[in-house]
């Protein structure tokens, strides 16, 4: 390995570092707790090190969100690749989501919440955020119903999910219900899809 090739690899390394720490600081104790400071005293790097990496807080939590993109997209894509049929199929979708939102809510607020810096539903929109998006739009279009384009029924479903996610996280709606009001949006997608 040549010096070139492990200063690349130190550099990523410590990027995914950086990373880690602010993820888990965040989950802990919620962004405001994550300043650039903090986190160089937990990885005992300066702070002119982080910033060789990062140009602040704004670009880590961008960084924080992409990751996580790629990881409900493939919790998404793990649901409902075991499920039967095309409604259990929305069930499952529907509840890896939510589920994603609960067992992660600081890195599902850095993609939903916060600004990271990251374009969305644009050109220049990142890999990992289309993706993420792809894995709702792979089991949804096949139920959208006629006339009905699916991207835009995909984002209607998303945004009932997120609604569902946000209002449930801020006890606005008692999280009890979670597993009713998934149902009654299922059925609802089912009842558009048999053209009942």
């Amino acid at each position: 390995m040549s010096v070139q090739e492990r200063k690349a690899r130190e550099r990523a390394d410590r990027e995914r570092l950086i990373v880690a720490t602010a993820r888990e600081l965040a989950e802990q104790q919620g962004w405001d707790a994550v300043t650039t400071r903090r986190l160089a005293e937990r990885i005992e790097y300066s702070q002119p090190v982080l910033y060789s990496h990062f140009k602040g807080k704004r670009e880590i939590i961008g960084a924080v969100a992409l990751e996580g993109a790629t990881e409900l997209a493939a919790a998404v894509r793990a649901a409902t690749a075991t499920a039967a049929g095309p409604r259990e199929q929305v069930a499952a979708l529907a509840h890896a989501y939510l589920d994603f939102a609960v067992d992660n809510p600081a890195v599902y607020d850095a993609i939903f919440q916060l600004d990271g810096g990251l374009a969305y539903a644009q050109e220049d929109t990142p890999e990992p955020l289309k993706d993420a998006f792809a894995a709702l739009l792979e089991t949804l279009e096949g139920v959208t119903g006629d006339n009905v384009h699916p991207g835009l029924f995909t984002e209607t479903f998303w945004a009932a999910l997120h609604g569902l996610a946000t209002l449930t996280r801020a006890r606005r709606l008692p999280p009890a219900d979670t597993a009713q009001r998934v149902e009654l949006l299922v059925d609802r997608l089912a009842i558009v899809r048999t053209g009942a």
